[in-house]
């Protein structure tokens, strides 16, 4: 574990979990991602909303397509509500369940089934000096440090739904509503 900055260290949740993979497990994630990169990108699942980890796609760009809708209301004198949003410990809370149900809507058989024995049998230990606990499994998360688990978690997040009069915009867990509104509906949204 790698101690947050400027965290309590007396505290669990100040302390970020990382995945020490075996060379192996890294040659087989980096082929798994090489595989579902274009069969995600053919299907389209990942919405064009989210720039996080994904190429040609960077945080300038996405902080580009903010101002712009900003500057695009501030021309036409409306307003604009910004709501943003940060999901604390995104990556530890994926519910497994619930992405092995999506990896179902978007991926061949066999490759959900891999995926599945890879996410549900995973287990984990905690080392502090000499001593070592007993393996336990994990409940919940994608593995942070990986190559697989960004991946998995756009999987994850990809059906976050959007309304058709907000703008949103989305790296890895941080996102952007933003909704413009004549001054005349002022007393709708307040």
């Amino acid at each position: 574990m790698i101690p947050k900055p400027g965290k309590d260290l007396t505290k669990a949740e100040s302390y970020r979990p990382i995945s020490l993979l075996p060379t192996m497990s890294k040659l087989f994630e980096k082929l798994l991602v090489t595989k579902l990169s274009p069969i995600l990108a053919e299907r389209n699942c990942i919405p064009d909303h989210q720039f996080g980890f994904r190429r040609q796609h960077s945080t300038i760009e996405q902080t580009h397509r903010l101002v712009q809708v900003i500057r695009s209301a501030f021309e036409q004198k409306s307003y604009c509500s910004a709501l943003f949003i940060d999901v604390s410990q995104a990556f530890d809370k994926v519910w497994h369940e619930g992405l092995i149900l999506k990896l179902k809507l978007h991926l061949p058989t066999n490759i959900v089934k891999l995926l599945e024995n890879y996410i549900t049998s995973r287990k984990f230990v905690v080392k502090e000096g000499e001593f070592v606990s007993l393996p336990e499994y994990i409940a919940s998360g994608v593995p942070q440090g990986s190559i697989l688990g960004p991946l998995l978690y756009l999987i994850y997040t990809s059906d976050m739904p959007v309304g058709s009069n907000i703008h949103t915009s989305t790296f890895a867990d941080d996102t952007a509503c933003l909704s413009t509104y004549e001054g005349k509906h002022v007393r709708q949204f307040v």
